[in-house]
């Protein structure tokens, strides 16, 4: 297995993308620590994880509180990797000269400050130890016509240039800091979505392969990213945009 004997820390492990990655986990051996605001549905996936065989421990944690997150890493003492997928507040659909501040600053806002609590905390546990993972999801991406994102981009274009800061300030006590870069999740997209039929043809639409990343996806690729497998990357991008995203 890829993650055995490895303690993962997943922020809004509760949430659809982060279970995903959670499952992921637990399936290539790796102990997870599930932290989020809502008990509820982190219950869920763990339970999800302990009836497969896997390990799970459940944390109320508010991923934007500094000390509820410097706690959390405390308890859990040995960290190999951390992965913040915490749902940013981001409203779409809106152009931007028609959105109010509030509603573009609030991704940007959320993904900066938990990221920089969360990775903050993980990576002195890892600097101490001498190694570690650090991964970030979002990644860079061109601006599309008629599509209005709100703030979301401009925030994962903040976490990019964290990302390279932390590498370069990181690497040489052996921690790593990749990013897993999508164009969006099918999955992901809840079936009662207003529009749903049309914005998944739409994402697919976009990809050099004609279909898009599953939740399935990102677990797998991030659980290999996460392993001494992936050792050789750093201050990366993983991209699983099915070629919507060049690079």
């Amino acid at each position: 297995m890829l993650l055995e004997g490895k303690n993962a820390v997943i922020y809004g492990g509760g949430g659809t993308i982060g279970g995903a990655v959670a499952r992921a986990f637990a399936r290539e051996g790796a102990a997870v620590f599930l932290a989020g605001r809502t008990q509820e549905k982190l219950e869920a996936v763990a339970a999800d994880i302990r009836g497969g065989g896997g390990a799970a421990e459940v944390d109320v944690v508010d991923a934007l509180d500094e000390r509820s997150v410097d706690e959390h890493a405390g308890k859990v003492g040995r960290i190999d990797i951390s992965f913040n997928l915490i749902s940013l507040g981001d409203v779409q659909g809106t152009p931007l000269i028609e959105m109010n501040v509030e509603d573009f600053m609030a991704p940007i806002g959320n993904a900066v400050r938990s990221t920089f609590l969360t990775a903050r905390a993980a990576g002195r546990v890892m600097v101490r130890q001498g190694s570690g993972v650090l991964l970030l999801f979002g990644g860079s991406g061109e601006p599309l016509r008629d599509y209005s994102i709100g703030g979301l981009q401009v925030a994962y274009e903040a976490l990019e240039a964290m990302r390279r800061q932390f590498a370069s300030e990181l690497g040489r006590h052996g921690v790593r800091v990749v990013t897993i870069r999508t164009s969006g999740v099918i999955d992901s997209i809840p079936a009662g979505y207003d529009g749903r039929d049309e914005l998944v043809a739409s994402l697919e639409g976009m990809t050099i392969l004609g279909r898009g990343a599953l939740l399935e996806d990102v677990g797998n690729v991030a659980a290999f990213v996460a392993s001494d497998k992936a050792r050789t990357m750093t201050a990366a991008t993983a991209n699983i945009s099915c070629g919507a995203l060049i690079d």
